[in-house]
Formats: structure tokens, sequence, C-alpha cells
């Protein structure tokens, strides 16, 4: 049995179970935001469909005013006005222009547009006392998505901006990945549920609203499997009848090596293959991955804040891919450290935020960093890994963290 593997290998051993796709759905954009596309979108029309005026204005041809200034004026008759929705119904020769708004087609033979407040109007001319370039002020037909490109790849998290897209391409349902399920199983005699009374030495149940509220997050159809005495037969036997239920399934508790730590055991009794057992990761990393034909069983720790760290840098990216994504991780980004930090044997997570300042990204780290402290979470966006055995790192250091 492997133990105490570091947190690359742990992710890679999650990552070897043969993927386990959603069923596809087809669904309204309304309905699509954050969901997973089953499919590519290609473009079948350009955005924008037509050569459009980016404000009001006047469209004409550039070449009028290549003599224009301050001495000597050029002016140009209107031939009509061009409302968004409406199509020009007059081409431009030299001498002329048409009065535009925002979004409207250009009429045939223009090049260029301008603001209004850079001319001098009147109900059926327009003066120029400054030469405009070719091409000035044009959206072109596809300068945003041309025809046959891939506006969106299988694989892509849907986001308000590409519903929108969606929406211009005349799409109007996607095909997305069925959301995965997942049960949440905790277990230890010491647990109540909010928001019945406690006595000395019980504590309340934080990690099923934790765990189920970061795994529907992720984009899962999370659901409390309820709370379970430290035995291992009454655990083995809470998984069997979730296991049939769920796509996943994660367990809180019992994954250290404490007498009643029963999470080995527990998956014993199920049959499941172990591939691995800890990590060296400080905090999250007393975890056990096993998995019963293929379908993931993860035992994390039972200090909340352990347990969401687990999830976090280790389970996220498997969990991204039972989803359907493609992206699985996010490649660090490199910001300075604000306040020296220590040094440890295991793998260091800290959890902090991004915070700007002196033309730097700095980490600054975020209160108590305990396994059992969710507090420091709260308003955490980066989580700064800090490699084992190496000196303290000093206030002002380059270092490596991750946005959560």
């Amino acid at each position: 049995m492997l133990k105490s593997i570091p947190p690359e290998q742990a992710r890679e051993l999650l990552l070897s179970l043969p993927p386990r796709l959603p069923d596809i759905e087809t669904l309204p954009l309304i309905d699509a935001r954050g969901r997973v596309l089953a499919e590519d979108i290609v473009a079948d029309i350009a955005i924008p469909p037509f050569d459009r005026s980016p404000f009001d204005g006047y469209a004409f041809r550039s070449a009028d005013t290549a003599s224009a200034s301050e001495t000597n004026p050029v002016t140009l008759t209107i031939t009509e006005e061009i409302p968004a929705g409406s199509a020009p119904t007059i081409g431009i020769v030299s001498g002329y222009a048409a009065k535009i708004l925002t979004g409207a087609p250009m009429p045939n033979g223009t090049d260029s547009t301008v603001k209004y407040e850079q001319t001098t109007f009147t109900a059926t001319t327009v003066t120029f006392t400054s030469p405009v370039a070719p091409n000035s002020d044009v959206v072109y037909a596809g300068s945003d998505i041309a025809v046959g490109d891939i506006a969106a790849k299988r694989g892509d998290v849907i986001t308000p901006a590409l519903l929108g897209m969606f929406a211009s391409l005349g799409r109007a349902a996607v095909s997305v990945y069925k959301r995965p399920r997942a049960a949440v199983i905790n277990t230890g005699s010491e647990l109540v549920e909010p928001p019945n009374p406690l006595t000395f030495g019980k504590i309340y149940n934080s990690n099923v609203f934790t765990l189920v509220a970061a795994l529907q997050n992720l984009g899962f159809d999370a659901y409390n499997a309820g709370v379970v005495l430290d035995n291992p037969d009454l655990i083995s036997q809470r998984i069997a009848e979730n296991l049939p239920l769920c796509d996943v399934l994660i367990t809180t508790g019992g994954a250290s090596v404490g007498d009643y730590d029963f999470a080995v055991q527990s998956a014993e009794k199920l049959g499941a293959e172990i591939l691995f057992w800890k990590t060296t990761i400080k905090p999250g990393g007393a975890m056990l991955a096993s998995h019963v034909d293929g379908k993931l069983i993860l035992a994390l720790a039972g200090n909340p804040g352990s347990a969401l760290m687990g999830l976090i840098h280790i389970a996220r990216p498997f969990l991204r891919r039972a989803m359907g994504q493609t992206t699985l991780w996010e490649d660090p980004i490199d910001v300075y450290l604000r306040a020296r930090t220590k040094s440890a044997e295991r793998t260091r997570l800290i959890r902090g935020y991004l915070e700007f300042s002196e033309g730097r990204a700095w980490f600054a780290e975020r209160g108590e960093q305990g396994g059992g402290a969710l507090s420091s979470f709260a308003e955490c966006d980066l989580l700064a890994a800090i490699p084992p055995n190496i000196p303290p790192i000093e206030a002002g250091t380059l270092i490596k963290a991750y946005r959560i």
C-alpha cells in the first residue's frame, strides 16, 4: 500500500482511474450557465454578420476628406439616416455621406465613420476640418468570430459571456454533460447536527455543509448522505448503500492512523482497491483514495480545514474530469511573499489572498492555518504551496501560488 505520497503523485493516481463521463443532455441557453459543454460550438455565421458602425455618427468615403483642414473644410451631403436594424438603401459615392446610428450596417461605398461631435453638421450636410484615415472606426463582419471558427470547445465551462456568444450565433440550446452525483458521508461519534444542543465533548457537523457546497460549486449534484458513528461495519454499510446512487463518494474522518480511524478497514470490507493512503501535504494529508469498479471513494480528514484542503488541492482535477471538463488544473501564478514563512517536512499549504501594492502581486497569509480552522478559507483566493525540507522563506521572495 502506498503511503505519504507527494500531492502530484496523488493527483496522477486519481486520474489513472478510467474516465467515467456523464450522460449528455440538451439545455436551453437560459439554463446552461455553469454547465460543461458536450459539443464543439462551430460558428456558421460571422459575428458581427455585417460591417457596422461602433457609434452614432456618419459613414463616408475617407478619400473625400483627404484635403480637409480648418482653412479648407470639406462638406458632404447626407443621403439618408440608417438606424440599427435597418438596411442602407443608397450607396455612397464621392461627395456624399450617410447619417448612421450605433450598430447599423455600413452602406456600400463607405470605408470609415466619424462621431457626430467630431464634425459640424446640419440636417442635410456634414463638414470635416481634418482628414480621416481609411478604415477608421468600422466594426468589420467576422471581427469577433469568423465563419468556421470554434467558438467554444467540448469540456469548456459555460460562462455568461459564452451564453451571449452562443445566442449571437443563433443557438437556442446546447448539449451539456449531466451533473455527476456526489455523496458526502461524515463519520465520527462526536458529531452533532445543528441546531441540536451540544453536550460536552461533542461538536457540530460542519463538514457536510462545506463539502456539499464545494462540490456544488464545482458543478456536482452533491447531497448529504448522513453521519455515521465510528464503526467500520456501519461506515462500510453506509458507503455500500450510497455507491449505486452516486458517481463519486466522499467521506470525512477516519483517514488517519488512530484507534478510531476506520477508513482503511471500511474500504477493505467493501473490497475496494486502494490507490493511496496519506499524502505529504499539511494540512489535509490524511486521506485515503480507493475505488470499487472504477468509482472513487475518497476518505478525507475529519478536521474541516484539512478536509476542504484535500478536496481542493488533491481531488479537484479528478472531479473536474468527472464533470467532462478538459482544463483540470490551473497553472500557478508568481507572487511575492508578504511575510516570512516557516519550513516544514511536508508540502505546506498556506491559505491567503492576492494583494496588489508597490507595483507587485503579493501573497498575504490569511488567519489561522491549522487543519481545524475554516475561518481562513472564508476570504481565501490563493493557496501557496511551500516545498518540504527547505529553509524558511523570507518576506519579499517570489513564490508559486494557486487560485482557488
